[in-house]
């Protein structure tokens, strides 16, 4: 299969779910993956992101590696909100190493409190603090702050992810 072509047929469930069991728990393919998402253009970038965070979803074992490359990817101003939701998405299925909980961290609060951001960006955020704030208790309060002061404004998907992240904050 040439993976790029395949990016570009269509954006669609079924579409990326052929890419996604393509991948499976290969190495190499999901390498591939990787490196279409991050090299662009846009039109790669933002048709990969789907079956990118769906192969991490199914083996989080793949991203360890790439985990570097692909946060430092967020990094980048003006990216499209498909990138950003897909790769906090993952970020969710996978350990994330100390040495980069700084910077994750940073990220996803900074997604956390933008009251521009979409939903699902800001909720997966949210998980991916919760995790982190497991790790390093200094973050939790801080956490739990910026989840009550969104409350009164919040949707019902935001609504959800704040009664679950608190819970697993006081339960760790």
């Amino acid at each position: 299969m040439n993976l790029r072509e395949e990016i570009l047929k269509e954006h669609s469930k079924r579409q990326a779910g052929k890419i996604t069991r393509y991948v499976g728990s290969s190495k190499e393919r999901f390498k591939e993956l990787v490196n279409l998402f991050l090299a662009g253009p846009y039109r790669v970038t933002q048709r990969a992101a789907w079956p990118l965070s769906c192969c991490v979803e199914k083996h989080p074992e793949l991203a360890l590696s790439h985990l570097p490359k692909l946060v430092k990817h967020l990094e980048k101003p003006g990216m499209h909100v498909a990138v950003k939701r897909n790769t906090i998405r993952l970020l969710q299925h996978t350990e994330i190493p100390e040495k980069l909980h700084g910077k994750v961290a940073d990220i996803c609060f900074r997604y956390l409190t933008d009251n521009e951001e979409t939903i699902a960006v800001r909720v997966f955020s949210m998980s991916v603090l919760g995790t982190i704030a497991r790790k390093n208790p200094e973050l939790k309060r801080e956490l739990q702050i910026i989840i009550e002061d969104h409350l009164p404004f919040a949707s019902a998907a935001y609504l959800s992810r704040a009664r679950k992240v608190p819970k697993s904050l006081s339960s760790s």
